[in-house]
């Protein structure tokens, strides 16, 4: 039962995740949005101009300086009009931010799920379990030769989280055409994985 009731747990916390992430990239609330976007750009941006610990050093300087000026500003405020408001921040300040053990482990538990899913699967691939599916992954892999010789990685997340943030509603404004070129495109795909299935001994898939 207690397995049962975690799993569930788990389950709903996955689905809320997820549709804060579909609310995010269908730009559902516009200012939300906007916002986590423009932060993602501006970090990559920086990234590609400064160190990490620049960034980072950064980022916490600029945290701190807005921090430090308001309480000031607080403070001063309060001493003029003779108040006694207390900290600016004592609402945040007794906020619980501690993950309990039952948390811990609920994040624990759903990392090793992913990852030996992934482990498997790579263990699928490397070992030729389906010759097909392992040929994808060789050509797959020799296509990144040449991103990554064209492109360094933070191009590349850069260029992931653009296109995280418009595909998706270029998607629903033209789904029908989009539609229709992926179809053309899945069937000729389908085509030529036939052929190399046909002339390659052992590429067919086992339907037992």
């Amino acid at each position: 039962m207690q397995a049962t009731a975690d799993s569930t747990k788990m389950d709903c916390v996955w689905s809320n995740w997820k549709s804060q992430a579909i609310d995010l990239l269908y730009w559902r609330d516009i200012k939300q949005t906007g916002i986590v976007f423009g932060s993602f750009l501006l970090l990559l941006f920086s990234l590609t101009q400064f160190s990490v610990v620049s960034v980072v050093a950064y980022l916490a300087l600029a945290a701190l300086s807005a921090t430090i000026s308001f309480r000031i500003y607080k403070s001063v405020l309060q001493a003029v009009q003779k108040t006694d408001e207390g900290h600016p921040f004592k609402a945040y300040l007794e906020l619980e931010i501690t993950l309990s053990q039952e948390q811990i482990q609920k994040y624990t538990d759903c990392l090793q799920l992913y990852v030996n899913s992934t482990l498997k699967e790579l263990r699928r691939l490397f070992l030729v379990q389906d010759l097909v599916d392992s040929l994808k992954f060789a050509v797959l892999m020799w296509l990144l030769t040449y991103v990554g010789a064209l492109f360094n990685g933070l191009t590349l997340l850069l260029m992931a989280v653009v296109s995280m943030f418009t595909l998706p509603v270029v998607y629903v404004k033209h789904q029908a055409q989009i539609d229709q070129y992926l179809g053309l495109v899945r069937t000729h795909i389908n085509t030529v994985v036939a052929k190399i299935q046909a002339k390659i001994p052992g590429a067919k898939r086992h339907t037992e």
